[in-house]
């Protein structure tokens, strides 16, 4: 995208809550808490060519320590959201020295299965958990004194937060720690024997992308104010992967689209639909068949052949 691209799209994200209405912000909000989720499991898919069916951890895992902690403790969020942050990242450091001693389809089962672990711990310790209920009764921060219980505050605080961290991943794999994940994920062995630790490389990148997920669960109990299981089921990493492969793996922009696109799917189209479910699925077989390298590629490859056919015949 070109300078002035971005410029139309910072404004045009800027002003959306003057032109919108209520529901449609909240939509947006929900759409950015899904889209830092699906870039961070992009850290490890599309650039450490690692698929992983267990991101849901990081989301709940957060999202339970700092509603546990705030209703037990009753410690305000700046002491909240940095200790779930940090347990969380604590915690992806010992799941990816698990998981990683295998790959491929090794490594995707060791991810699930450890993600049930966290899933029937959060529905079982009902005295921490409080079990199919959920924990409820949780507010939002007010950081600097803003507080961001209307629509359009929490809509701003995260967009800034999502732009922070789709900039810090797109530094992360611009830079040449990047170039070596990029190397891990096509010629390991190669890699191996250049001297890169390709393990090393591997749990550093999965550490950090489980620090993302970490952070896209302090906004998701954030714009609920609740928090239940299901949010460590296999059917939220299983929605993330999938926005992940739609959108296009191993790009930027394309597991933001594909976020995008599963969340208003699953938000807004399902008023409308009982069975959404099986739109999703139909629209996913779709951009296989036709986009089999993701919508953003796809879109780009359909562009540039569209401009040569125009350049042909003019």
């Amino acid at each position: 995208m070109t300078r002035a691209g971005w410029i139309v799209l910072a404004a045009a994200l800027a002003g959306f809550p003057w032109v919108a209405g209520e529901y449609y912000i909240n939509l947006s909000s929900q759409i950015f808490i899904a889209a830092i989720f699906a870039a961070s499991l992009n850290l490890l898919v599309g650039y450490g060519g690692l698929p992983s069916l267990g991101h849901a951890c990081w989301l709940g895992l957060a999202a339970y320590l700092s509603a546990w902690m705030s209703l037990k403790f009753g410690v305000g969020h700046w002491v909240t959201a940095p200790a779930a942050l940090l347990g969380t990242t604590l915690v992806a450091c010992a799941f990816g020295w698990i998981s990683l001693r295998a790959t491929g389809l090794g490594f995707l089962m060791i991810t699930l299965a450890l993600s049930q672990v966290l899933w029937g711990t959060a529905y079982r310790w009902v005295s921490v958990t409080d079990g199919d209920n959920g924990l409820r009764g949780l507010t939002r921060p007010a950081p600097f004194g803003i507080g961001l219980e209307d629509a359009t505050s929490f809509y701003y605080f995260a967009l800034a937060i999502t732009l922070l961290a789709v900039w810090l991943m797109a530094m992360f794999v611009a830079s040449p720690f990047g170039a070596a994940l990029r190397g891990t994920r096509d010629q390991p062995r190669r890699m191996n024997a250049l001297g890169h630790d390709v393990g090393l490389i591997r749990w550093i990148t999965f550490v950090y992308s489980g620090f993302w997920g970490a952070v896209s669960g302090l906004l998701f109990v954030y714009y609920n104010k609740y928090i239940h299981p299901a949010s460590l089921s296999i059917n939220t990493s299983a929605e993330a992967l999938l926005g992940v492969i739609a959108g296009g793996s191993g790009t930027l922009a394309g597991p933001i689209v594909g976020a995008a696109i599963v969340m208003i799917l699953k938000n807004y189209v399902s008023a409308y639909i009982e069975r959404w479910n099986m739109l999703l699925g139909f629209v996913f077989v779709a951009i296989v068949i036709f986009m089999p390298e993701g919508v953003v590629p796809g879109t780009r490859r359909l562009v540039a052949k569209a401009r040569k056919a125009w350049g042909r015949a003019r």
